[in-house]
């Protein structure tokens, strides 16, 4: 019986969701159908892994219908309710949880209502929230420290819930499961599971030694920063731009971008008058205010959105002090790279403005990615795999620093109002020297000009040893 192959299996069904059209695919069921007619047209797998392809399109199918409370319902031959899933019934799980309440304990009431509640709302046997005995963890090693918590991997003896056996009316598991797991405030997390770009937690456990509550949670291969530095001169435009650092991490079996480390813990006596995060991520107006919003996290995305294209964190060589807050209040954002396509770049200038109300809200974002990213889909790999080879070796920079990676607590006082950058802004007069970065950009994109849709043209940037945003690119 020939193996299947999961990694390619969800590059077929990563390639099919980035070809969806919203304006045509309009609703979750229309998504689905989609996804399953381009599987079943899809010449690079066999029939047996497009089965296995189909049965996971299906279950993520199931969960989200349950999860929008959509779709056609059937009758469930055990428990009789109309179910919305096909491959199991939601009733019976809850049902089965339901009645296992008094079979377990965290020894904490709210953790234990906690649980409880996440199971009610079950949207799937994968999805099954429970609490894990500390003795199922074996072989628990160090990981690394996270912003407020430290990061564990270890052997989860038993492994999650992974389907439901309807004949014996049944949770069942996968025998051992490697996990990750980390001290955090819980609850927000929890309620965010169901949400599939959320790194999936299985369920809590205590460590007896000191008390401390943890998530279980998937383990994941590489966070977005260092797969960006590994693969920066390998990655053309075709592969950059579906790429949705050190909270995004990457599933290299699924093929899939999850968000982890979402930021629940902080220092536990931050001043009011204070801001807690990653300072070149930081929009302005929160430096100033000291309250986030949603057009704050768009400005976010445009600092991960140029990160993407130039492989290195932004603002790399300042310090994070009150010299670089004033740069950035008064416009300074990252030099646009040579070869970055002119659609792309123009949305993030437009994510990154000054004024909060000119940034694109999450929809208009996502629309405007979702056409982009179509674009480059259909092109030919000739045309797409054109790219802005960066070559790391001679940046002249230390990307390990921590400084770079971790959220601090900062307080800034006295500061002007935000405002873009103007012609005659020159931010080289700087006391901090670091700001150049010498690095060879290779730009061959230029010269394949006459073969492009003009909608990618890109932007003419005449420098072949550019500097990093020594000197701010307009607004238009």
């Amino acid at each position: 019986m020939p193996t299947i192959r999961y990694e390619l299996i969800a590059t077929a069904i990563s390639r099919a969701r980035t070809l969806i059209d919203y304006n045509i695919q309009k609703n979750v069921h229309d998504y689905y159908e989609y996804l399953r007619q381009t599987i079943l047209d899809d010449n690079t797998l066999p029939e047996d892994e497009k089965t296995e392809a189909k049965r996971i399109i299906d279950k993520d199918y199931d969960r989200d219908k349950i999860r929008y409370n959509s779709g056609t319902r059937r009758i469930c031959e055990n428990c009789n309710p109309n179910c919305l899933a096909i491959s199991f019934c939601e009733y019976c799980i809850q049902n089965y949880l339901e009645e296992n309440f008094l079979n377990w304990a965290s020894g904490n009431n709210e953790i234990d209502i906690l649980i409880r509640n996440c199971q009610i709302k079950m949207q799937g046997p994968d999805v099954t929230v429970e609490w894990i005995p500390w003795y199922n963890l074996q072989n628990i090693r160090y990981l690394t420290q996270g912003g407020f918590s430290e990061i564990y991997i270890a052997d989860w003896i038993g492994g999650p819930y992974i389907e439901w056996n309807s004949k014996k009316q049944q949770l069942e598991r996968i025998e051992v499961y490697g996990v990750q797991n980390f001290v955090v405030k819980a609850k927000t997390h929890l309620n965010i599971n169901n949400c599939p770009r959320i790194v999936r937690c299985y369920g809590l456990a205590q460590d007896p030694s000191n008390g401390h509550y943890m998530l279980v949670m998937d383990k994941m291969d590489v966070d977005l920063r260092e797969y960006l530095r590994q693969y920066h001169n390998q990655l053309t435009w075709k592969k950059r731009i579906i790429l949705h650092p050190g909270n995004i991490l990457y599933s290299q079996l699924f093929d899939s971008w999850c968000i982890s480390d979402l930021g629940l813990c902080g220092p536990p006596d931050r001043s009011l008058n204070s801001i807690y995060g990653n300072l070149p991520y930081i929009a302005p107006e929160v430096i100033i205010e000291k309250k986030y919003s949603f057009a704050s996290d768009i400005y976010s995305i445009a600092m991960l959105m140029w990160e993407i294209s130039s492989g290195q964190p932004p603002f790399i060589n300042f310090e994070h002090d009150y010299d670089l807050v004033l740069k950035i209040i008064n416009g300074m954002r990252p030099k646009v790279i040579p070869g970055t396509p002119l659609e792309y770049a123009n949305l993030m200038k437009q994510c990154w403005d000054a004024d909060p109300s000119k940034r694109p809200n999450i929809y208009t974002l996502s629309s405007e990615m979702s056409e982009i990213n179509a674009l480059f889909q259909n092109m030919s790999d000739e045309l797409a795999g054109v790219s802005n080879n960066l070559e790391t070796s001679n940046i002249e920079t230390n990307c390990t620093s921590s400084r770079l990676f971790t959220c601090k607590v900062h307080r800034f006082e006295n500061l002007p109002q935000p405002r873009n950058a103007t012609e005659v802004d020159d931010f080289n007069n700087s006391n901090n020297q670091n700001c150049i970065i010498t690095s060879k950009i290779s730009s061959t994109m230029n010269s394949n000009d006459e073969k492009l849709p003009d909608a990618f043209k890109t932007s003419q940037i005449n420098s072949e040893n550019d500097q990093y945003d020594c000197k701010e690119e307009i607004l238009q």
